[in-house]
């Protein structure tokens, strides 16, 4: 009898001994080999259960034996009753994860050897790029986390270990681990690997029919090939310029299986106002005197444009003048310099070129020219709650129809403290009233001044109230407000605001700006940006495609409602698609070898190689 610390384990001993058995008889019974009969099936006589493909880019974990035991039991249940039950199961290896992991293995040696020697400390990589100031002769100018589960640790890279540590973690030793700088091996490491374990885990499984993805395995590799050309010759795969979430450090889209947070988080469109700063500039701005300087405001409401008395900066905000062509100098935080650099709105394409560094400080009490505006000059004031991480840092203030803004300038205008604090003179705000834009059906011409009066609101500090009033003002504004200025005059908001955003668009007033509607960080640990990319994509809103897709979910037999709600809600929002890679693993577009097939794109039809097309060639595909 086996003792452990006087506990005895003979009864768990036998299990496993009769565990091992049954797998031996099952081995040689050929039990789960899923053949076809003579004549072809009844209703209930057979049953095909597909897992997801798990990634390959470490061992299998707990996750998938939980998700996984469904299957099995469900699988077992039809092969009990007496049913044909196939149930195979193959690797996915496509993507950015293996190679991005690869790379950063080289990245390691290279700095710390081979094998690395770690400082005691991780080195903090900062995800914020700091503003390097430059002259247009690129010479030195004065002035200037998610929480991923363990078990994905190499999948989600970014955190805080080093990919070394997280495969010594695996057991693995420093002579083999320095083999996985090649991704291509990765794909004969860790598949056959995983078959043992799900062979352990008891999977009712016919073996036969397991693969690989990439083009490592050219039986799927021509599958896919096959599968990009039937989409593309029927119209499903266009070349278009739109924007798209991307990693500049892997230089392409990221998509949500892509990303280690920020999953669901799409572009947010805005309309990046020019507002023109009036000479004579500054001393701190001495430099850009001859190029026409632009305080750029991101905004979603075009239309009230007409109602500026002023602009907001954040006083302890970082900012920068940065170069966007030969003429024009565009001011604003270095992260949206960035997303405008990757949509060719730089001087250098996809690089900031800062000529001087400014804080939010620098920027009080410059003088505006700003498109619509009624008031011809206005002055850049102070405001705490300016966000530096959303929109450009730069925010018009409209206190007719935005609570916030009405708050903070009557706040400035009724607390002389307030303003010598911030250097704000009474001639920048003082003379600068209400100019009543639109019509609100509840709440007249004046509505931000009107609800804060109703709420009590008696400070910009008042968050919660402040949230509240914004909402509705907006909802309202937005659905059934009336312009009652300007060249559309009489028409609904709704209508008119379009227009409005075309003509300042069209008369160069404004530019279209994107960026990422949340933070968005990429598996190799860059924060990502919105990018105005050039590549295929599948046209998933294509309205005959999508009343297909809806007419099939329709007809399916669904066990909660939640399932097909899920489906729903993303056959709803899923329109174009970006199927081109051009970083990782996988199939090469066959028209356009330059980029590779995305790698949920090559994954959506694959259960039709386990009905056989593997047999005519049997052997290992790894």
């Amino acid at each position: 009898m086996a003792e452990e610390g006087g506990r005895s384990f003979a009864r768990r001993n036998q299990l496993l001994e009769i565990e091992k058995q049954v797998h031996k008889w099952w081995t040689e019974g050929d039990v789960f080999k899923a053949e076809p009969k003579e004549s072809p099936p009844k209703v209930g006589e057979k049953f095909f259960g597909n897992f997801p493909f798990p990634y390959m880019n470490g061992y299998l974990h707990l996750g998938h034996a939980f998700s996984l035991s469904k299957l099995e039991f469900a699988a077992a249940y039809q092969r009990l009753r007496g049913a044909t039950v196939l149930l195979p199961f193959a690797f996915h290896c496509t993507g950015m994860p293996i190679k991005a992991s690869s790379d950063k293995l080289s990245r390691e040696i290279s700095r710390f050897g081979n094998p690395p020697v770690f400082p005691a400390e991780k080195e903090e990589e900062s995800v914020e790029a700091e503003v390097k100031v430059e002259t247009e002769g690129n010479q030195p100018a004065p002035g200037g986390k998610f929480k991923g589960k363990k078990s994905k640790a190499v999948a989600k890279t970014g955190g805080d270990k080093y990919q070394w540590e997280i495969m010594r973690s695996y057991g693995l030793s420093d002579e083999e681990i320095a083999r996985f700088t090649d991704p291509y091996y990765w794909l004969t490491y860790f598949p056959p690997l995983a078959v043992e374990d799900l062979k352990e885990f008891g999977l009712g499984c016919d073996w036969r029919r397991t693969f690989i993805t990439t083009d490592m395995n050219p039986y799927f590799d021509s599958f896919v090939r096959w599968q990009m050309r039937k989409l593309k010759a029927s119209g499903k795969i266009v070349k278009d310029l739109r924007y798209t979430v991307y990693s500049p450090l892997d230089g392409q889209p990221c998509a949500d299986h892509d990303r280690a947070s920020g999953e669901g988080v799409i572009p947010q469109e805005y309309t990046l106002i020019k507002m023109e700063v009036v000479s004579p500039f500054p001393s701190k701005m001495s430099v850009l005197e001859g190029k026409k300087v632009f305080l750029a405001a991101a905004t979603l409401r075009p239309e009230t444009m007409y109602g500026q008395t002023n602009a907001w900066v954040l006083p302890e905000g970082k900012y920068g003048a940065f170069q966007i062509n030969d003429t024009e100098v565009f001011v604003m935080t270095y992260r949206a310099a960035l997303n405008l650099a990757y949509q060719r709105l730089s001087h250098i394409p996809e690089k900031p070129t800062c000529l001087v560094a400014l804080s939010g400080r620098d920027l009080i009490g410059l003088p505006l020219r700003s498109p619509l505006a009624f008031n011809e000059i206005i002055y850049t004031l102070p405001m705490l709650s300016v966000l530096t991480e959303k929109g450009t840092g730069i925010v018009t203030s409209v206190p007719s129809d935005s609570p916030d803004d009405y708050m903070a300038l009557h706040d400035l205008k009724s607390k002389p403290a307030f303003r010598a604090k911030f250097g704000v003179k009474g001639e920048w705000v003082m003379p600068f009233e209400i100019v009543p834009i639109i019509n609100h059906p509840d709440f007249g011409d004046r509505s931000a001044e009107r609800i804060c009066i109703e709420k009590k609101i008696k400070s910009q500090n008042e968050r919660d109230k402040l949230d509240e009033a914004k909402k509705t003002i907006y909802k309202g504004g937005f659905y059934d407000g009336i312009m009652i200025v300007g060249e559309f005059t009489g028409m609904k908001v709704q209508e008119a605001k379009g227009l409005i955003r075309s003509n300042l668009l069209e008369t160069n007033q404004a530019v279209v700006y994107s960026e990422p509607e949340k933070k968005v960080m990429s598996r190799s640990g860059d924060e990502c940006v919105v990018a105005l990319t050039d590549q295929w994509y599948l046209t998933y809103g294509e309205s005959e495609w999508r009343k297909a897709a809806e007419e099939c979910l329709a007809s399916m037999k669904l066990y909660s409602d939640e399932t097909r709600h899920g489906f729903e809600h993303t056959l709803s929002w899923l329109n174009q698609w970006a199927c081109s890679r051009s970083f990782g693993l996988g199939t090469r577009i066959p028209w356009d070898e330059e980029f590779l097939v995305e790698s949920l794109s090559d994954s959506t039809i694959y259960g039709i190689l386990y009905g056989g097309t593997f047999l005519a060639e049997r052997g290992h595909v790894w």
